[in-house]
């Protein structure tokens, strides 16, 4: 699955829940923070091929990630490790299935590795990705509208704002123009 609809399924299960804006930008970062070990193709193509869902993908990282946020996290810590801990997993599931026929993942390692794969996935460049992304897309336009808030209100909050007042602004002058 593609970087940017991990990251935009951590901001989507993110405000389903009463969190603060810290918290909200930690649900992205636990929904794409796997994909760190995708790195490797800074060192080159085998060391992707090799390390990429291996490294980030696994239980053990899911762990510490998620302790890790749940630690710097404000409040309702519990909370917070049982969702940064889901959009790990969801992470997971979604590369599972949109990743490509020839991705596993050892979810066990380094304890072990046994590989996991399913046979109802589908090409990383695909429809399915594509439209996965788009529908990501649509409903965190739609989160704008309804909660008042973009994906950039933790790490930069004047754009946020300004981003905000533009979509409602669009909204207002449409509703303007069908009342005519």
């Amino acid at each position: 699955m593609h970087l940017q609809t991990h990251v935009m399924s951590g901001w989507l299960a993110a405000n389903c829940f009463d969190l603060t804006p810290r918290q909200r930008f930690f649900c992205m970062l636990a929904a794409a923070v796997p994909d760190l070990d995708g790195l490797g193709i800074v060192v080159g193509g085998d060391a992707y091929l090799k390390y990429h869902h291996v490294l980030g993908h696994n239980l053990l990282f899911a762990v510490i990630v998620s302790v890790l946020l749940a630690w710097w996290s404000e409040r309702q810590r519990w909370k917070a490790l049982a969702i940064y801990f889901g959009l790990f997993h969801l992470h997971l599931l979604l590369d599972l299935v949109g990743s490509g026929e020839l991705w596993t993942i050892q979810y066990l390692w380094p304890f072990s590795a046994r590989e996991f794969s399913t046979e109802y996935c589908w090409a990383f460049y695909s429809w399915q990705n594509l439209t996965a992304g788009g529908l990501a897309l649509v409903l965190t336009i739609g989160v704008i509208f309804w909660r008042k808030r973009t994906p950039l209100e933790y790490v930069m909050p004047k754009l946020d704002r300004d981003l905000t007042a533009w979509f409602l602004r669009r909204r207002q002058s449409r509703k303007c123009e069908s009342s005519k």
